[in-house]
């Protein structure tokens, strides 16, 4: 594994702990949360997004306590492997699990083979790498994704950093989904939906991208 950049550094730190601490759910308060964050349950985006899609193989990059994987568990998707950086989410995901597959390593050196997974997603992780490292961690969901790249991350039409619970250089927001087909030409944008908060102006966008020759 490649030395922890300093964004994977932020978040193996007390910080990342206490994020974890904070943020374990289960599939009703998960629900729950984005009906009172965004008018709408993830279970309803996952349902919007993925189906009619035949996707046996998932992969969730950055899935702290593999609370998005529960979901999709749930929704009946049987073959599921989550992967993250800080220990102690790992620890919690195994703990919380029953029949996903959660790996300790880093988004930068996936270890997995080409094409392994029929889908690989993340769920607000994009907007934690920076700008300049972004290319690799992309490039390796593009590697080790045969069909789908599935995506839900903050928002706006251009890559702007902001601070984030007083931290700077740990948070920014941008249209991931034109970042992936600008980078790889071989993916196609099948569906972009922004939400956005129901308290303030901010949006997250879903997006869902397939590789053209697959």
């Amino acid at each position: 594994m490649k030395d922890y950049t300093k964004q994977e550094q932020f978040w193996r730190s007390q910080f990342g702990k206490d994020y974890t601490k904070r943020n374990q759910q289960n599939p009703k308060d998960k629900d729950d949360l984005y009906i009172k964050t965004w008018g709408i349950s993830r279970s309803k985006m996952n349902e919007i997004f993925l189906n009619g899609k035949k996707i046996d193989t998932i992969l969730e990059v950055g899935c702290n306590s593999a609370d998005q994987l529960v979901i999709l568990q749930k929704q009946g998707y049987a073959t599921l492997y989550g992967i993250e950086v800080q220990d102690d989410a790992v620890r919690i995901a195994k703990q919380l699990t029953d029949g996903i597959n959660i790996i300790k390593g880093s988004a930068f050196d996936l270890p997995f083979k080409d094409a392994y997974f029929d889908l690989v997603f993340t769920s607000g992780v994009l907007i934690h790498i920076h700008p300049s490292d972004l290319p690799v961690v992309m490039g390796e969901i593009h590697r080790v994704s045969r069909r789908y790249i599935w995506g839900y991350e903050s928002y706006n039409d251009k890559l702007i950093p902001l601070d984030y619970r007083g931290n700077a250089d740990a948070l920014w927001k941008g249209d991931y989904a034109k970042l992936y087909t600008e980078q790889f030409p071989d993916l196609e944008l099948m569906k972009q939906k922004n939400y956005k908060f129901l308290a303030n102006e901010n949006i997250e966008s879903m997006f869902i991208l397939q590789k053209k020759s697959s």
